[in-house]
């Protein structure tokens, strides 16, 4: 008999600082900032195209625009987010100064609905190279797949969902297009086998 089941990897939405630059001056974590408003209404897109699939868990990474992501998605499913480190920013030198501080799981359950007693699979470590990034994501999600039963969301960013497609379809990263943020891209599992499936875009966030 052929088993399908699927993962849905989705891009967080567009994040505050990209709209107004001048938001990290002053902000305590200027490493980690939430989504912009845009950025809200495309997770709430993302989470009316996926309120529909049967969906056993959504893992997000613990960065804040990720969590801000999962959280309408969540929601609309009736889960809980369960904070995968693995599924991380690349930590590298030249987009971070040090090691970064985020927000803990327990400060995060008072705003949004995460799951506290959630254990990463995966673990980022600074100064990570390119490569070390999409392998770790990579890995994580095969380590994912294995543990947990039926279809997953999977929320990240633009090298940790490119490093699941090229562990699970097998491809060389270099064939791939960055996935815009607010995106979706399905792979669908059947006998073992991962596939690219069907895609959506959330589109591009307004500012007004």
């Amino acid at each position: 008999m052929i088993t399908t089941r699927a993962i849905w990897l989705a891009r967080h939405a567009s994040r505050r600082d990209f709209d107004d630059p001048h938001w990290g001056e002053h902000a305590p974590r200027p490493h980690d900032p939430p989504l912009s408003a845009g950025g809200q209404r495309q997770a709430l897109a993302m989470a009316d195209r996926l309120a529909g699939e049967s969906v056993t868990h959504v893992f997000s990474s613990p960065f804040l625009r990720c969590v801000e992501t999962a959280a309408p998605i969540a929601e609309r499913l009736g889960l809980a987010i369960e904070l995968e480190a693995g599924l991380s920013e690349w930590l590298n030198v030249e987009w971070f100064s040090g090691p970064l501080e985020l927000l803990p799981a327990a400060e995060l359950s008072r705003h949004f609905p995460v799951d506290v007693g959630y254990r990463s699979r995966g673990a980022a470590r600074y100064a990570e190279n390119g490569t070390e990034a999409l392998e770790r994501s990579g890995k994580t999600a095969r380590l994912l797949a294995a543990e947990f039963d039926g279809s997953l969301v999977m929320v990240g960013h633009g090298a940790s969902v490119l490093g699941v497609m090229a562990e699970l379809l097998g491809v060389d990263v270099r064939q791939m297009k960055d996935p815009a943020y607010g995106s979706v891209i399905e792979l669908v599992q059947s006998d073992g086998r991962w596939m690219r499936g069907r895609e959506f875009y959330a589109g591009a966030p307004r500012t007004s």
